[in-house]
């Protein structure tokens, strides 16, 4: 009995032809990563921004995905869109002259990078990206509300007023402790 759809095999081609356009921007992918490495160490970019890599980068490492890595090819589509969307949101929130600058000292054509990123906004579909974009100004009320709270001031002072770990309790002298009188006995 023969097959009623053999489209199946077909789409795998096609969904690789789909990949197509990432290949030049897979070419330059080191000379990105090193424009990223500068501008996420560079202060005058804001922390909305940075933390929107971070996410990218932890959901890339997750074991979580929305397609599983089992499949073959398309498994990995979704780690690569994540990470190209967070950088086109990440680039596009950023002050066009950083960016050039960061170009510059890096000897790369900003042309190069206008086309790549032109690339990426063809291949996301645009609700996708505004929804993206939305992200930062999340991050930034996130903040603002954590700092009114003062629960920033909270965590800093939780994390800076702890024993240092040389007079913390190891698990060779716990027994001594719990043989002492209990007026003996540390904090």
């Amino acid at each position: 009995m023969a097959r009623k759809n053999r489209s199946r095999g077909g789409s795998g081609f096609v969904r690789i032809l789909g990949l197509l356009p990432f290949l030049p921007i897979a070419g330059r992918a080191p000379l990105y990563a090193r424009l990223l490495l500068s501008l996420a160490t560079d202060s005058r970019v804001p922390a909305s921004r940075k933390a929107l890599l971070l996410m990218a980068a932890a959901y890339v490492v997750s074991p979580f995905d929305l397609i599983p890595e089992r499949l073959p090819v398309i498994g990995a589509l979704d780690d690569v869109a994540v990470m190209l969307l967070a950088v086109d949101v990440f680039l596009e929130g950023l002050p066009e002259g950083l960016v050039q600058e960061k170009l510059v000292a890096l000897g790369a054509s900003p042309n190069e990078l206008d086309a790549d990123l032109r690339r990426v906004r063809r291949m996301i579909p645009r609700p996708i990206r505004e929804a993206a974009s939305r992200i930062p100004a999340a991050v930034d009320g996130v903040a603002a509300f954590v700092a009114d709270r003062g629960l920033d001031r909270r965590l800093r002072e939780l994390i800076t007023d702890r024993p240092p770990i040389a007079n913390s309790p190891t698990i060779a002298n716990r027994s001594n402790i719990a043989n002492r009188p209990m007026e003996e006995r540390p904090a």
